[in-house]
């Protein structure tokens, strides 16, 4: 009861934020529940319509469609449909580990960015204009173009509402614990803020008749069970709406796979990333045939359905179940809903998502992750979703790949008294003169193969009485062809110069590897298992 309570406002909320009618917001939450329930890991993850994936929805489908049509809605149909059909091969196929290419900077600077956007697009409902836009500059733009159309009464309206969530969110606990309420029921209570919003102002849009001095209302909604529907099966639709349901789709995962593991770490519960993609593409796809749209785990109502005390998927579809009746019966009541109230409840709801502190901590603990934060961030809010999320996962790639085309390596030397060979720069260790010991920070493969042979000629020609070099390659994992042929070039001009060339410590795969080549054949040195091992046989064989 709590969490169909709480889902009714966002429902609506959500659904004006993707464009839809507010009726599919409450039908993006009954099948999809429900299908989730079933094919779900999580015991207490929410499904249903939430900010950022309504907004990626609004502009997926409005760069093709004109709003408010029915070609609207059945795009946002087929939206769903591919979505849901995408991560339930994701889920077959066992593929869940693509959506860790995108990186937690770019999947911050995503949200704070979709967050300033969303709660951008609903000032217009605030101030009762029209306007519209999928971008910050489109969106300043059109709401200072309609800017003389400002009605008063849905102003007064919107910011109260507007600054009224704002003290429920810090304000009502506190003094609902000061009149003896206990801690549960007072942050129940405090969750219900946008139930009381949507109850007072209402009544008073109907008591003042306030629809007839221009403030707009959600109107007539159907009283209803979903019907069934159907996506359209187009290909030139959905050819276009292909990439925006992929990342819809990935961070709709994302999203939801971290609310649930959060949730299920708690009381030390196991999710299945790869059933969890089954269950939220059964979801989508139930949301593509009865009128919704895409949907995933909601971080909170997820948390209230938790706190609420949801020991099972079931309490998932007892919300299916209430917000079914709601669909029946209380859908006359909202008649006078003013819109100014749903977006207050966006705005509110969306602003807790933008984090402008994540800049700073990046900044601070790594340049590149910064890159990467504020390449999203900016490509988001100027050119858009899709753009944003590309350019973000993008950088983090190039970042990536430059990183490990140089990677970190140290001349080492032991530790006095010890068997620990540590960095020459950083502690005070002992060396042997004609014993070049270079330990790899780093996998070889084809970008940073290159680099480790000129990084060792550098290092062997400032040691003149060099007769034996030890690659330890502790930390390597792999090595793919491009490096095998780099070392075979590192062992052919090291004999040449009548150095030998040995390893240490290589690891079991990484030598599986080697002995399928030729290269251990012609190694003029030694695979010695540790570096210690090493050292001592050459330091008495000078």
């Amino acid at each position: 009861m709590i969490v169909t309570i709480m889902l009714i406002p966002q429902s609506l909320a959500y659904a004006l934020l993707a464009g839809m009618p507010p009726e599919a917001g409450i039908y993006a939450s009954i099948a999809p529940i429900v299908l989730y329930a079933i094919f779900g890991t999580s015991r207490a993850l929410a499904v249903g319509p939430v900010a950022v994936v309504s907004l990626m929805t609004a502009a997926a489908v409005g760069n093709i469609v004109e709003g408010g049509t029915a070609d609207y809605v059945t795009a946002a149909l087929t939206l769903a449909f591919l979505s849901g059909a995408m991560l339930l091969a994701l889920g077959l196929f066992r593929l869940g580990f693509l959506a860790n290419f995108l990186s937690h900077p770019v999947i911050a600077g995503f949200i704070t960015a979709s967050g300033i956007l969303i709660a951008a697009s609903q000032l217009r409902h605030i101030l009762g204009i029209g306007g519209g836009g999928h971008t910050l500059v489109d969106i300043l733009g059109s709401l200072w173009a309609h800017l003389g159309e400002v009605n008063f009464a849905t102003v007064v309206l919107g910011v109260a509402t507007t600054a009224f969530l704002f003290w429920v969110r810090g304000g009502l606990k506190p003094m609902l614990r000061r009149m003896g309420v206990g801690p549960r029921m007072a942050d129940i209570g405090a969750k219900m803020g946008p139930v009381l919003a949507i109850v007072g102002t209402t009544l008073a849009v109907w008591a003042f008749d306030l629809g007839a001095k221009g403030v707009a209302v959600v109107g007539e909604v159907p009283q209803s069970l979903p019907s069934l529907t159907l996506p359209s099966f187009s290909i030139d639709l959905m050819s276009q709406l292909f990439v925006p349901a992929l990342l819809i789709s990935i961070i709709g995962f994302v999203e939801s796979i971290s609310v649930a593991q959060t949730l299920a770490a708690k009381k030390r519960q196991r999710i299945d990333p790869d059933q969890e993609l089954i269950g939220l593409g059964s979801a989508n796809l139930g949301a593509a045939f009865t009128g919704g749209f895409p949907v995933t785990g909601g971080f909170s109502r997820s948390v209230v359905n938790f706190d609420a005390g949801a020991e099972t998927p079931a309490a998932g579809a007892y919300t299916a179940v209430g917000l079914a009746l709601a669909g029946l019966f209380l859908t006359p009541l909202i008649y006078f809903l003013p819109k100014a109230t749903l977006a207050a409840t966006i705005i509110v709801a969306v602003l807790s998502l933008v984090d402008f502190s994540i800049l700073k901590r990046a900044w601070v603990f790594s340049h590149a992750d910064f890159a990467a934060v504020s390449v999203t961030i900016f490509m988001t809010l100027i050119f858009g979703v899709e753009i944003g999320v590309g350019a973000g996962v993008f950088t983090s790639i190039l970042v990536h790949l430059y990183k490990t085309s140089q990677p970190h390596m140290a001349v080492v030397g032991r530790v006095p008294g010890t068997e620990h060979f540590r960095n020459v720069l950083r502690h005070e260790v002992e060396t042997q003169p004609h014993v070049l010991s270079l330990r790899v920070d780093e996998s070889l493969y084809f970008p940073n193969a290159r680099y480790l042979e000129d990084q060792l000629a550098a290092y062997a020609a400032d040691k003149p009485e060099l007769t034996d070099v030890v690659l330890m390659f502790s930390a390597v994992n792999e090595i793919d062809l491009s490096a095998l042929e780099s070392l075979e070039a590192i062992n052919s001009r090291l004999k040449d110069a009548y150095i030998r060339l040995h390893l240490s410590e290589v690891k079991g795969p990484v030598m599986d590897r080697l002995k399928r080549s030729h290269f251990l054949d012609e190694l003029t040195g030694e695979v010695f298992l540790s570096q210690h091992a090493a050292i001592c046989q050459l330091a008495s064989t000078k």
